[in-house]
């Protein structure tokens, strides 16, 4: 049995059985929104396992310009890029208030050599984030602005209603669409107001709303 720490977690209830033996290793924290848990370039020895509540990670350059890598949810963690030792790739904040189980690096990977099963979701999680990554880049190479909002409105969209109509269940500003496509905040303004003034889209309660299928291109 994994030894445990002195404060454990409360309830590691709803973790996937191997994230939840990690989490065992750990210690309960709570963070307020828009708090900063990583450091992108600072040398990191910890891991979190979220909980409840919601991570976002993202760069940013010397002027304040962010973009959104990810977000993550109950069940997954971040901070497992610092493993190796090297410095931090990436800064994470929580979205809303969050609880994390804090995992040393030492801890993680001494589990890592006892638990073969978290092994393997630990490489296949690293090789989807290189194959996101590298989605990405193709994105950002490739597609123009309107055609990365289009896709990430669509993906993030719910099954249409009985009016047709697909609810944005985040509440997405313009900053935090322009971070995650890569672009101002003044060209997504723009663009939705486009939309909207063309019958696309809709505010509703404040959340974003396909009305009918948006344009191939813009």
């Amino acid at each position: 049995m994994p030894p445990r720490s002195a404060a454990p977690a409360e309830s590691n209830d709803g973790l996937p059985a191997d994230v939840a033996r990690l989490a065992a290793r750990g210690v309960q924290r709570r963070f307020r929104a828009r708090a900063l848990l990583i450091h992108e370039g600072e040398r990191g020895d910890t891991i979190f396992i979220v909980l409840s509540g919601r991570l976002r990670a993202f760069v940013s350059d010397s002027r304040g310009r962010e973009v959104t890598l990810s977000h993550h949810g109950p069940g997954e963690y971040v901070g497992e890029m610092s493993l190796d030792g090297g410095t931090r790739s990436a800064s994470v904040e929580a979205v809303e208030p969050t609880v994390c189980v804090v995992v040393t690096r030492e801890s993680a990977l001494r589990h890592i050599a006892e638990d073969p099963e978290f092994t393997r979701g630990l490489i296949e999680r690293l090789i989807r984030r290189a194959r996101l990554a590298t989605e990405s880049a193709r994105s950002m190479a490739l597609l123009d602005v309107y055609s990365r909002l289009r896709r990430l409105l669509e993906e993030r969209a719910a099954p249409a209603g009985p009016d047709g109509a697909q609810a944005i269940a985040e509440r997405l500003t313009h900053q935090a669409l322009a971070s995650e496509i890569g672009c101002s905040r003044e060209m997504v303004s723009r663009l939705l107001k486009d939309l909207e003034t063309g019958g696309y889209l809709a505010v509703r309660e404040r959340r974003l709303t396909i009305l009918r299928p948006l344009p191939a291109r813009w």
